[in-house]
């Protein structure tokens, strides 16, 4: 038995949100050669941060390693971006630290199942699109938090020492001053300070130039010729790990239910996020925000198989692509080609690193996070949005991102409302033509903007400043919202209107609106249901007979 066009359609649709296209690769005969320069400097960059959001995240340098080569790999391969670069990530590592504290670094590859398949679902739903939503203020806001967050993070491994498990970020950067060896610290911050330094320098010597990557080499070999007592990252594994199915049980998946919620949205938001500001950097192709989704997913899957951390399109290593050259999926997979070298044949070399050059990378990263200009608009603009900004920022410190992003969105919300609400208003008009005797108890009163719960009891109280009348003509087809509150007001408008004996015409009610008038009896609560006109002039043309005919007065 065949399967039906519908069916056949579904399962199209669901297709191209989840499985490679033959398109991606459409430009490889082209670019394949700019594209493997791109991957090679993607994945110099890439390296030092990979292992720095590792420890940062509270679970290791080589859970980050794993997890850039893992579902860089598999994001390239099924996302929806031509240039994204995914791994571990700043906002992923800050998410990420109070949940190892509370459930143990062993629950992280669990996690990113549950939220790799969360993001599938979520891809497969074509809610890609809903994310864009999210107002940029908000956006900015949380971003200028976790900027916070990954700096303070670092203050104690820049004195030499450790935080606490699970202690806040900021207390525990106060807390690393009064424990610190000051013997070790000062050589630390003389490690941070330096590679922070060549961080900013390098790049005005030649853009080229990897500054994060020369500046961890350099500090690598200080620590080594001068036998610093510092600490370093240690043991890595020189093999990537077997995947593994993570062990599990049903108590455990509801303990971890909605952290990996929160880390599904966190990953959608920041994947379509940079997805978006890729595509307008360069003409890479369009990206599709579904097939994202569900290949960030997967991605994460596959990170947590293989003992891996859960996974976002990073920011500024797909910047860094397209910025490179990069024009296909090609430079992504030799990204993390290159990475899994390192694991091979370089682990022993990696495991010298000094914690404090990560430190001094992760510094200079959160520093660049939030740029001056952006800060800077966001003053030139209302009070709302500066309100919106830095309070989404201070949430997300003392907090975390879902509350943060929660509290953000409904603030937007509200701003956003209050501004739609405002728009609304009850504006009298002139009839047209020649005027004629009688005309002056006529009201021609045009409905701007949405009628909705925002705005229906302002525009309630407008309407009852119209005296002196007997009919009133309320012209609808400038509404562009009518809601059940919107519905329900208009209803009392009528009801009022009709019982001081003033006829109450409707002119212009939308097709879009006639269903929830036609619900909460918009036309049943008029005098005559006859009273609702198309046409303006057939409008005031029976306002008028009305007029003739005299004032008409309410039952008692």
């Amino acid at each position: 038995m065949s399967a039906s066009p519908r069916s056949t359609r579904v399962v199209s649709t669901l297709a191209q949100r989840i499985l490679p296209q033959r398109n991606d690769y459409a430009q490889l005969g082209r670019t394949w050669r700019v594209d493997v320069t791109a991957g090679i400097t993607v994945a110099i960059v890439a390296l030092p941060l990979a292992l720095a959001f590792g420890i940062s995240s509270g679970v290791s340098a080589a859970a980050g390693l794993v997890t850039a080569v893992v579902a860089g790999i598999v994001a390239a391969i099924f996302g929806g971006s031509n240039v994204q670069v995914s791994g571990p990530t700043g906002a992923m590592a800050v998410i990420l630290a109070p949940v190892v504290a509370v459930h143990g670094a062993e629950s992280v590859p669990l996690l990113a199942l549950m939220a790799g398949v969360l993001l599938v679902v979520m891809g497969l739903s074509g809610l890609g699109r809903a994310v864009s939503l999210i107002p940029w203020t908000v956006v900015e806001g949380f971003t200028l938090g976790i900027a916070a967050i990954i700096f303070l993070q670092q203050v104690p491994m820049a004195l030499g020492t450790t935080a606490s498990v699970g202690m806040n970020p900021g207390l525990a950067a106060i807390a690393a001053f009064g424990t610190a060896d000051w013997g070790t610290a000062l050589v630390t911050l003389a490690i941070v300070a330096g590679v922070w330094g060549l961080i900013l320098l390098l790049p005005k010597v030649h853009p080229a130039i990897p500054a994060s990557l020369v500046a961890v080499i350099l500090a690598t070999v200080a620590t080594f010729v001068f036998t610093l007592p510092v600490p370093t990252i240690g043991t890595l594994p020189t093999a990537l790990p077997a995947p593994a199915l993570p062990s599990f049980d049903l108590a455990r998946l509801g303990e971890l239910a909605m952290p990996a919620f929160g880390i599904a949205v966190l990953a959608a938001i920041e994947s379509l996020l940079s997805a978006r500001v890729a595509s307008r950097m360069a003409d890479t192709g369009p990206y599709s925000p579904d097939r994202e989704l569900s290949g960030q997913g997967l991605a994460s899957i596959a990170s947590g198989l293989f003992g891996g951390m859960p996974a976002t399109g990073a920011i500024a290593r797909t910047a860094v692509n397209v910025k490179s050259g990069a024009r296909t999926r090609l430079s992504a997979i030799v990204h993390g080609v290159l990475l899994l070298v390192v694991i091979y044949l370089g682990s022993t070399l990696v495991a010298h690193i000094p914690l404090a050059a990560l430190a001094g990378v992760l510094m200079a990263t959160a520093t660049r996070m939030v740029s001056p200009e952006t800060v800077r608009s966001i003053f030139k603009a209302s009070r709302a949005d500066v309100l919106i900004f830095f309070l989404t920022a201070a949430i997300t410190l003392a907090f975390d991102l879902i509350v943060a992003i929660q509290i953000g969105l409904v603030l937007a919300a509200i701003v956003a409302l209050k501004h739609v609400a405002d728009q609304a208003g009850v504006r009298r008009e002139s009839l047209p033509g020649e005027r004629l005797p009688g005309d002056e108890r006529i009201a021609l009163v045009r409905i701007d903007g949405a009628m909705f719960f925002g705005a229906a009891d302002r525009l309630q109280r407008e309407f009852n400043e119209f005296t002196g009348i007997e009919v009133v003509i309320i012209r609808l087809s400038h509404l562009s919202g009518l809601d059940a509150t919107g519905a329900n007001a208009l209803v009392d408008i009528i009801h009022t209107f009709e019982h001081r004996g003033v006829t109450v015409l409707l002119k212009g009610l939308k097709p879009e609106h006639q269903r929830v008038a036609r619900a909460f009896g918009v036309r049943a609560a008029l005098r005559d249901e006859a009273h609702v006109f198309d046409s303006l002039e057939d409008a005031v043309a029976h306002a008028r007979s009305h007029i003739e005919r005299g004032p008409w007065q309410p039952a008692s």
